[in-house]
């Protein structure tokens, strides 16, 4: 652990991005109302899961009044709340919601991050924010080892994951990003399946429903079902 640890440690002091940086410690000052009595974390978010995961989950970034506040990944707003009630419903989480650090939260062999770990203004980090942020990425699928597959959520994160193998010299053939879209990887690269973002804005208007969610962790089991399977 003490090699998660270093790299835990070295994103959470991460100043590369100005702009990032200035809107991340401005949130978490002003606040919001509701959490007017809360610490916020105001830093850069690290991964957060299992740290022998077959399975690694990418987002987009931490959420203003989420992530940013709590210091988890997708911990404290909507979109967590409908991610973690989909993985404890299919198996991988021990509780349905996740709502700060301590509330005893565990993930079974899945690993959570995102593509740019500070709050962005309007969610929109831009390219250079997303590549400053991809050598952690590089460095979390380094640790887990033999990652069998990755659930991207959002075309953001899709397009991240294809520019991080294109940069590590080995990238993946075209593939268009989609709900439900699969790649059944191959020798050199995990599979890959990706998910519309379980943003407020998709879920409330039914662009996502829960049934559609459900089917994206459905999917991951038999993944992993068949990768146990003996050859």
């Amino acid at each position: 652990m003490i090699a998660w640890d270093r790299l835990n440690d070295q994103i959470t002091r991460c100043q590369k991005c100005t702009r990032l940086v200035v809107y991340r410690e401005e949130v978490a000052r002003a606040k919001r109302r509701a959490y007017q009595n809360e610490d916020y974390w105001g830093r850069p978010v690290p991964g957060f899961g299992d740290p022998n995961a077959s399975v690694i989950v990418v987002g987009l970034a931490p959420g203003a009044h989420g992530s940013n506040r709590t210091g988890r990944m997708f911990t404290g707003d909507a979109s967590g709340l409908f991610l973690y009630s989909a993985l404890h419903k299919a198996g991988f989480a021990n509780q349905p919601t996740s709502l700060n650090r301590e509330d005893g939260l565990a993930l079974k062999d899945i690993y959570i991050t995102a593509i740019c770990r500070c709050a962005p203004p309007d969610n929109k980090p831009t390219s250079i924010e997303a590549s400053n942020c991809l050598p952690y990425l590089s460095a979390e699928l380094a640790l887990l080892g033999k990652v069998d597959g990755i659930v991207v959520l959002g075309r953001f994160a899709w397009e991240g994951i294809l520019a991080l193998y294109k940069k590590l010299g080995n990238p993946f053939p075209p593939v268009a990003f989609g709900h439900g879209t699969f790649y059944s990887g191959d020798a050199q690269h995990p599979w890959l399946l990706s998910s519309y973002h379980p943003s407020r804005q998709n879920t409330q208007t039914g662009r996502l429903t829960e049934a559609m969610f459900d089917s994206i962790w459905q999917k991951v089991k038999l993944q992993l079902k068949e990768s146990s399977q003996p050859a």
